[in-house]
């Protein structure tokens, strides 16, 4: 069959319509969660700033549906994997306690996908209230007992002493670590979108 210049050039656009067709459908299947969007999880395991370690991997349920548009992108329940950024565990009598973690990925539909977001930063409680106390304590109460047992004398050999009783209290019991539990509600955030595959 002999084709006209004029059949030859719609022939040409039909074909390139018929290419493109089906590009054009394939995009319209991507979902696109934008930044700043809120990811709710639960923890599948328990962490802790004196046990975890920068760099360790845990896993986390997703507690919450995240939705584009009224269309649902991940559906409660999928799991995601986060990553342990930095921890430091408590000192005895100084050195606050420290866990930060961020999420990594998320499965959906079998396929899993690479995520970016803000980390959640946990630090323990400080030292000093309760080393003041157990330390002042301790003191005050060798002062007393001092006192009673030898007068002046005995107050000023029983202060140091009982200083000493206070700082061995607040080095035994004065640790502040950060720990979560399993199933602790965590909040994070992309910094960066999610494109996902409706059709994974």
């Amino acid at each position: 069959m002999h084709l006209t210049r004029r059949g030859f050039v719609l022939l040409c656009v039909l074909t390139m319509l018929l290419v493109a067709a089906p590009i054009r459908a394939a995009r319209s299947e991507s979902l696109v969660v934008p930044a700043r969007t809120d990811i709710r999880v639960t923890l599948d395991q328990a962490l802790a700033s004196n046990h975890s370690l920068p760099g360790d991997l845990f896993a986390a349920t997703v507690s919450e549906p995240v939705l584009v548009d009224g269309v649902l992108v991940i559906p409660r329940g999928a799991h995601v994997q986060g990553r342990v950024l930095d921890a430091h565990a408590s000192g005895r009598l100084r050195g606050r306690a420290r866990l930060q973690l961020a999420l990594e990925s998320v499965e959906l539909n079998g396929k899993s996908y690479e995520i970016r977001t803000s980390s959640f930063f946990d630090v323990g409680g400080s030292h000093k209230p309760w080393n003041i106390t157990a330390i002042g304590g301790g003191a005050g109460g060798g002062l007393l007992i001092g006192a009673l047992a030898g007068g002046a004398k005995g107050a000023l050999i029983g202060g140091p002493i009982g200083a000493g009783a206070g700082t061995a209290a607040a080095y035994f019991a004065g640790k502040h670590d950060v720990r979560l539990s399993v199933e602790t509600h965590l909040k994070f955030r992309l910094v960066e979108p999610l494109t996902v595959n409706s059709h994974s």
